[in-house]
């Protein structure tokens, strides 16, 4: 007997269900662009299929039947539409959009080790199989099989006939491959005929049950190319299995182009077929991923020895340990700086040349590392367009998403924080903002309306707006429920910003009836809270009866960012360096206080606030003069610029980010800590943050003043 092997097929799974999750992404982005009216729908449709019969033929590696039987539904569906047998409408598409859930829930049913309902997705199959036989709301066909017996088939216009040799390799049951699966679908393509080798067989003592002794001879009647045989046959092709396919019939129509060229046909065989000698497997045979495939270069490699990959695939924890590396590698570097600092070029010229390569490729580290880490925001983007149709059909609206930056690149752990934040943002502007289309027409406006989700790179970080052309926040009615739930008290005179900002508050909403939409206060709390989890920031712009716009600004990166280091009092801060226009020592008639405002700074005729960080923080010790000190003039995520007044500036330098809401707690004003050269924690200010409490001390002291002028 053959020596048993096992093998684990753990991490051969993991990477499967990784690619299942790009793959279902890819899928429903495609389907998005087709029901929107793709400019090139042949090539969206060859897309879609590719994508559900890559994640069938892992499936079927895998032995995951009940997902291979419903792929195996869907991407014939597909082949429907991709021959023209079947059309392109917009009931198809929600078809094809459904077909994906279900898809995706015996995914994650695989994954998960759990077994979905006997008739979990019946009526989507259904459905799909209507698409197959060209009403799209026929009832499911039964599967076909192949025939028990040979049936004489017969060549009509337009079909050829096709004979296909399968020989497998003795470990081709080890890899996971099931033949029986590969000859129904070979048998979906049109009529076949079957003749089995059965010479190998060995005498049954002798027999091990995991090797395959068996071949196969097939004619096959089709309309389908050589492409779709292939397909049939392109996971075990080369190191699992011979295969060949040579034509016999008539000539071979228009699709024979969609192959890949993994297979090339032999020269003409004799009728009856001489069983040939299996082809040994290696002992330390793995079964393949089962992924995506790519094709080869044009003209000249064939088989599986011809695919060449330029990426690879890396566990997230592996990159977080590098960046983490990398951080303390920037710590070290500053250290040795700060220890070198009293060293001249003159008197150690190679140890001072040395340092400063140190830092260049210090930086260039961290930015390689940085950019590992990146990915497109356009995956978390694509599924806004489904979400926005769906809602305005639930909502008896009409709306339509425009988007912007969608290849706008974010650290991977930033844009897992966002999906759930979009969501809400997206239902939020559907629900509260956009008007029916009978209340846009009667104020003038198109009955359609539009909702804009854009991202771009600003000052250092990321951008994301959502935004409505709808009624905009009614002021009114969020100042009185909040006063109804306790949040502010009766007569209490609020901006519109601080008004703007009750809607984050938990368990607040204004909707009069709780829906599956909208009603229990969660949302927009949830938006708020991840957005600030990873250090960004939410901002309101709202015009009554022009619309709202909702702006997320966050970081590019959770680890290393460059610094201006600032003094104030004994104290050290760092200020992002994006977040900088200029520094300046004011003169006195730059530096003012104006009645009712506070202190301001006056910059080439403009007004700015001006902040007294030692005020602000309680610092002992600071320069309190404000021609004495330093002002840096920063810039918020909204364009507004503020004036900071520090004692003096300590120099640039890249620091490495530790949230303080993991090792300590939040303080308003800071957004996050990082350990200095020598060995010093200083903090890192949030500009913005700053901003609204420099606003709320002003007005604490102006109306203190006010309060002691009235008294005297």
């Amino acid at each position: 007997m053959a020596e048993d092997q096992s093998y684990d097929l753990s991490r051969f799974k993991a990477t499967y269900f990784e690619e299942c999750s790009e793959l279902l992404a890819s899928a429903e982005e495609t389907i998005a662009r087709l029901q929107e009216g793709s400019e090139h729908p042949e090539d969206d449709l060859n897309a879609l299929f590719r994508c559900v019969h890559s994640i069938k033929g892992g499936g079927g590696a895998f032995a995951f039947e009940d997902l291979v039987h419903f792929a195996h539904v869907f991407e014939t569906s597909m082949d429907a539409l991709r021959s023209g047998r079947a059309q392109l409408t917009p009931h198809v598409g929600d078809i094809l959009v459904r077909g994906n859930d279900v898809l995706g829930d015996f995914v994650r049913a695989a994954q998960e080790g759990a077994t979905l309902p006997a008739d979990h997705g019946a009526e989507v199959k259904a459905l799909l199989a209507g698409i197959i036989s060209g009403e799209a709301a026929a009832p499911a066909k039964p599967a076909p099989t192949a025939p028990a017996a040979p049936v004489a088939v017969s060549t009509e216009p337009g079909y050829a006939t096709w004979k296909i040799r399968l020989i497998p390799a003795a470990g081709l049951l080890r890899t996971g491959n099931d033949p029986l699966l590969m000859i129904r679908e070979l048998a979906s393509l049109g009529e076949m005929n079957v003749a089995v080798d059965r010479s190998q067989l060995p005498p049954l003592a002798e027999m091990d049950a995991q090797n395959a002794y068996l071949s196969w001879t097939f004619t096959l009647v089709t309309d389908k190319g050589r492409g779709a045989i292939e397909e049939v046959f392109e996971f075990v092709a080369g190191d699992s299995a011979d295969v060949v396919i040579e034509q016999i019939g008539a000539e071979v129509d228009a699709q024979e182009g969609d192959g890949w060229g993994l297979f090339a046909p032999l020269p003409p065989a004799a009728e009856t077929v001489a069983a040939p000698t299996p082809v040994a497997a290696s002992a330390g045979a793995t079964p393949p991923p089962a992924a995506t495939h790519a094709p080869p270069a044009k003209g000249g490699d064939t088989g599986a020895g011809g695919i060449h990959t330029s990426s690879i695939r890396v566990d997230l924890d592996r990159v977080d340990r590098l960046v983490n590396m990398v951080g303390e590698l920037v710590i070290t570097q500053a250290m040795l700086g700060q220890q070198a600092s009293g060293f001249s070029i003159e008197s150690h010229p190679e140890l001072v040349q040395g340092l400063q390569e140190l830092s260049h490729h210090t930086r260039e580290l961290q930015e390689s590392v940085m950019a590992i880490r990146a990915q497109p925001i356009k995956a978390l983007f694509s599924r806004a367009p489904r979400l926005v149709r769906d809602l305005s059909a639930k909502l008896n609206k009409q709306a339509r998403l425009v988007m912007s930056g969608e290849n706008t690149e974010v650290d991977k752990t930033v844009i897992e924080q966002l999906s759930d934040p979009l969501t809400h943002l997206i239902r939020n502007s559907l629900d509260h903002g956009i008007e029916t289309p009978e209340e846009r027409i009667a104020q003038g406006k198109p009955a359609e309306g539009t909702i804009h989700l854009g991202a771009e790179h600003r000052s250092g970080r990321v951008v994301i707006q959502v935004s409505d052309d709808g009624k905009g926040i009614d002021r009114k009615r969020v100042l009185e429920k909040a006063i109804e739930k306790g949040l502010v008290d009766r007569g209490a005179q609020l901006t519109d910003e601080q008004i703007d900002q009750m809607i984050f508050a938990p368990g607040f909403s204004t909707a009069a009836q709780v829906s599956d939409v909208s009603g229990r206060g969660v949302g927009m709390d949830v938006v708020r809270r991840n957005i600030q989890d990873v250090g960004g920031r939410v901002v309101v712009q709202s015009t009554p009866g022009e619309g709202s716009r909702f702006i997320l600004s966050l970081p590019l990166t959770l680890a290393v960012m460059d610094g201006m280091l600032v003094a104030v009092g004994n104290e050290r801060y760092v200020l992002p360096l994006t977040n900088i226009v200029e520094s300046l020592r004011p003169n006195a008639q730059q530096a003012r206080t104006l009645v009712n405002v506070g202190d301001v700074l006056t910059l080439r005729g403009d007004y700015i606030r001006l902040i007294r960080l030692y005020d602000l923080f309680g610092i002992k010790n600071a320069i309190t003069e404000t021609t004495r000190g330093l002002v840096v003039v920063v810039e918020t995520e909204g364009g507004d610029r503020i004036g900071l007044l520090v004692d003096e500036l300590l120099g640039q330098q890249q620091v490495v980010i530790k949230s303080l809401d993991s090792n300590y707690r939040p303080v308003e004003g800071i957004s996050a800590a990082t350990i200095l050269g020598d060995g010093r924690v200083a903090l890192i200010l949030d500009v913005g943050a700053l901003r609204i409490m420099g606003e709320r001390l002003n007005r604490s002291q102006v109306e203190a003043a006010a309060n002691a002028e009235a008294a005297e």
